[in-house]
């Protein structure tokens, strides 16, 4: 059992210390970039049929979605790495804890680690 755990730990590090291919990351920008220099040529024809003042939605509505895809680029950027221990992470140190505290009461131990609470709604 050992053996196992030892080798699905060594496994779990190699996931963990795999780089992130950074071309993906650098290429996703720059779509993303092109993306929203495009998109008001793509309103106007659309906006233009609603009136004369209708063409000026491209320009706030532009921003809108051009916002939301950067904040999707960014939040990707910042998921990129779950491991790190972090606020938005995976909680390791707990689901780590929680292991322990599960085999130790398979194994018949009372005295028992405490369970990580979570500070200020944040488990780490």
């Amino acid at each position: 059992v050992l053996k196992s755990f030892y080798t699905l730990q060594g496994m779990n590090e190699r996931i963990k210390k795999f780089p992130f291919p950074r071309q993906y990351a650098n290429m996703s920008r720059y779509f993303v970039g092109i993306f929203i220099l495009l998109l008001p040529f793509s309103m106007i024809p659309e906006l233009m049929e609603l009136d004369g003042w209708g063409v000026w939605l491209a320009i706030p509505t532009t921003a809108l979605i051009g916002w939301v895809y950067v904040m999707m680029e960014i939040v990707g950027d910042y998921s990129e790495n779950p491991f790190q221990g972090m606020a938005n992470d995976i909680p390791m140190l707990s689901l780590c804890r929680t292991i322990e505290i599960d085999l130790r009461e398979m194994l018949g131990e009372t005295e028992l680690p405490p369970a990580i609470e979570s500070k200020n709604g944040i488990l780490m």
